[in-house]
């Protein structure tokens, strides 16, 4: 069966409360990077503005904790506080039900709810949920998202710690499953240190066994790209033939290296300024359409909190955002959940078994 996208029902504004809502008041930032009293914050749900009498504007490339400025075109943009200039119209109202002029939609991709048993066991997520129709259901999706979507994996390095998951992921990049990456300096650093030395922080990628001098391998991998000057540079002399980041460049597909406090090295294009990450990550995830972040929770949180539950298409439709959360702990669905990101539906597996099955299912559907 094809997958289908679901129907989006807007608000209806013609009818009581938001047939006799207000319009929305702007109101100027008084300084740099600060936003004025009763400002409103955005949240991951689609929501519309009344700007003109009956006019409501529904808020594009929305993300949550954001405040919403009117530009001088008459356009509605979503700005971090530390972007923010003086002068600039920012709307305000903490209502959210259109007594201020502002409508959060929560329901409109909505489905009617099946019938519940009073009791029941397993109903919550946990390492005993059977997962066999989430598969399938994701390899419907991402059939539909390579054509029509824009994939951006999350990921950690024990993508590649494993021979059999590297080779599974590079082979979702070259069948077009990858639209964008966002990673730390750990995942691209053993990445090469494979594809040099068949090792992962010093263990063999393949029988897990430790390798004289291991704990050099990465170091050297480090070393040799920044003698190189660059991931790019390594890749276009030929330093690098095979891996994660060379199908990426291979295939011309946007990565974003963002740095921690703990890296060595790191590698020369990892951004090493935070909020010059953020904004990088940001680039990419406002394209997203659907999300699948494994095995880094730091990494899958920043990315829930610029992801909002919904995606405006050129056409003007409304589609939801699919984000998946791949991780052996409960905790990491928890966190996100915790932290605003409701739309996160987690797997709960090592992040290798789900590269393998997910490839693995992927390709049996190309024969």
């Amino acid at each position: 069966m094809a997958f289908r996208l679901p129907i989006y029902r807007p608000p209806v504004f013609d009818q009581a409360p938001l047939k006799d809502a207000p319009l929305v008041r702007f109101t100027p930032a008084p300084e740099a990077g600060v936003a004025p009293d009763n400002y409103h914050a955005t949240t991951i749900f689609p929501e519309y503005y009344h700007l003109t009498q009956g006019s409501w504007v529904l808020l594009p490339q929305s993300r949550m904790d954001g405040v919403v400025v009117r530009t001088l075109e008459g356009f509605l943009r979503v700005k971090e506080f530390r972007h923010l200039r003086v002068g600039e119209s920012v709307a305000c109202g903490r209502g959210e039900n259109g007594e201020e002029g502002i409508y959060v939609h929560t329901e409109g991709f909505a489905q009617p709810q099946a019938a519940a048993e009073k009791f029941a066991f397993r109903t919550s997520l946990s390492r005993e949920t059977a997962f066999s129709i989430d598969y399938d259901e994701l390899y419907e999706l991402l059939c539909h998202e390579r054509e029509h979507g824009f994939i951006l994996w999350v990921l950690g390095p024990a993508a590649v710690f494993d021979r059999d998951a590297r080779l599974a992921l590079v082979s979702l990049i070259q069948q077009g499953y990858v639209h964008g990456l966002l990673a730390g300096n750990a995942l691209a650093t053993h990445d090469i240190e494979a594809a040099l030395c068949q090792t992962a922080l010093g263990q063999d990628i393949y029988t897990k066994r430790p390798v004289p001098l291991g704990h050099y391998k990465h170091l050297d991998a480090i070393n040799l790209i920044r003698q190189s000057g660059s991931i790019t540079a390594a890749l276009e002399s030929g330093h690098i033939m095979d891996g994660v980041m060379h199908a990426l460049w291979q295939k011309q597909i946007p990565c974003v290296l963002a740095g921690s406090i703990r890296d060595d090295g790191p590698l020369p294009e990892v951004l090493t300024d935070a909020l010059s990450a953020q904004d990088a990550m940001r680039h990419l995830a406002i394209r997203a359409t659907t999300v699948i972040a494994a095995a880094t929770q730091l990494h899958s949180i920043a990315t829930g909190n610029l992801i909002p539950m919904y995606h405006v298409l050129p056409d003007g439709q409304v589609r939801p955002v699919y984000f998946y959360v791949v991780d052996m702990s409960e905790f990491a669905v928890g966190k996100l959940a915790n932290r605003g990101s409701l739309a996160a539906r987690g797997i709960l597996t090592n992040i290798q078994d789900f590269l393998v099955i997910l490839e693995r299912g992927l390709s049996r559907r190309e024969t």
